[in-house]
């Protein structure tokens, strides 16, 4: 096998010009423990299953084997997102991104700003809907917004100009004028993270208090304030009917009306068979860009609204569609970058070692080509694909629109989070 070298314009140019189907890297992960180290996969709402976690079967060279979803291709993208607005923060990567800026919002500050490559649905997130711009229209009614609202994959300019992100990791214009009927971007890059030969382990759990409170000593919410407890009857909240001390309860906490209500006492050891973790051999995160379904979107007019026609067209498509390739590659690279430390107890690393390295599959089948990208390297990528694509009128402005929130969307954060400390939130769809 051919040893890989560094990914170029002119390749990436071919391959999204026609000659590969996509872009693959495959990264075979190891417990950063060790062999044999246990791994916490995400858990999910089990009704009558065995597990919390998304297990299945596979089959890896013509055998069966038991398999364990590690991390999921939404959670992936959100990753991706994270690692990509890094590297715009920092200014080593240069592509359009809307945000919501709350620092100046009282009692909100600390929410500092929320971009679309935060934002649940990216640019037809609700958190840009509910925003105004600096003339105090809300988001839909902007020029940015009502030329998204009217895009298509057909005539998808304003997406790119505006959130090209949405473009590789797919967006759904459901909260728009259209509802759900709202146009759709397919997702041209996904990534996932499975587990090979997964075995379900048990989790346990205990607490030894030190005070040496006991679990029986009732516990009652306070007349003078039902947020705190007393265990003094004469000092409870009476119930209007019985005229009985009301039990204090605390959404989430178990045990009513004792101490565990209120985080203290012993907590008898239990064992969780459900969500105990995994062991496995090894894992994959296969991740893969179509260069197909960049191929699929098409730009009637170049960003600064002039009608496309013929050949021009064809040529401010293609850079337009390589420098959304070289964006989703940044975001692959820039996250291998990050490492694989997927949530508590869950840290992956690479086995072998090395550099991420890229297979570019041609369309019609045969050998794939072998390239390395390193972060630095995607930089360089990202920066000659926009240069070329500015020069066909497909340029990208840093940040095209600045948002804050509506006082309607500030008073319904600060409600939420008002019954939140009072303990009265609802969490239940989510």
């Amino acid at each position: 096998m051919n040893q890989p070298s560094p990914l170029t314009l002119e390749t990436l140019e071919r391959a999204v010009g026609g000659e590969a189907a996509v872009i693959r890297a495959v990264t075979r992960l190891i417990p950063a423990g060790g062999q044999g180290d246990k791994v916490f996969p995400p858990t999910y709402a089990a009704g009558n299953a065995p597990l919390k976690y998304a297990t299945e079967k596979r089959r890896i060279d013509g055998k069966e084997v038991d398999a364990v979803l590690l991390d999921s291709v939404p959670s992936q993208a959100n990753r991706m997102e994270e690692a990509l607005l890094m590297g715009w923060d920092s200014g080593e990567l240069h592509f359009p991104v809307i945000g919501v800026d709350f620092s100046q919002v009282e009692g909100l500050e600390d929410l500092d700003r929320i971009t679309t490559l935060q934002a649940p649905h990216r640019i037809a997130d609700a958190l840009l809907r509910d925003s105004v711009d600096e003339a105090g229209r809300l988001f839909r009614d902007t020029v940015a917004g009502k030329a998204f609202t009217d895009a298509t994959p057909t005539n998808a300019t304003a997406v790119y100009r505006y959130c090209p992100t949405a473009l590789v990791f797919g967006v759904w214009d459901s909260t728009g004028p259209r509802g759900g009927l709202g146009t759709k971007f397919q997702r041209a890059l996904t990534s996932e993270i499975v587990g090979i030969g997964a075995m379900p382990g048990v989790k346990t759990a205990s607490r030894l208090d030190p005070t040496g409170i006991q679990a029986n000593v009732p516990v009652y919410h306070r007349r003078d304030d039902k947020n705190d407890w007393t265990i003094n009857d004469s000092e409870a909240d009476k119930d209007k009917k019985s005229g009985k001390a009301v039990l204090f309860s605390r959404k989430g906490a178990e045990g009513k009306g004792k101490p565990s209500a209120i985080n203290h006492s012993n907590v008898v050891p239990s064992i969780d068979t459900t969500a105990g973790g995994v062991t496995i051999d090894y894992a994959f995160q296969t991740t893969v860009l179509s260069l197909v379904a960049l191929r699929r979107l098409r730009f009637q007019t170049d960003v600064n609204g002039t009608r496309l026609e013929g050949e021009g067209r064809r040529n401010a498509e293609r850079a337009a569609q390589t420098a959304l390739a070289a964006l989703g590659l940044a975001a692959v690279s820039y996250l291998r970058a990050q490492g694989y430390d997927l949530r508590s107890r869950s840290v992956l690393i690479p086995d072998p070692g090395g550099p991420l390295t890229l297979e570019i599959l041609p369309t019609d089948g045969g050998e794939a080509g072998r390239f390395t990208l390193t972060p630095a390297d995607a930089r360089t990528l990202l920066s000659k694909a926009h240069e070329k694509a500015s020069k066909l009128a497909f340029g990208w402005e840093r940040e095209p629109l600045k948002l804050k929130p509506a006082p309607k969307l500030a008073d319904l954060i600060r409600k939420s989070r008002e019954l939140a400390a009072r303990g009265e939130g609802d969490d239940e769809e989510a």
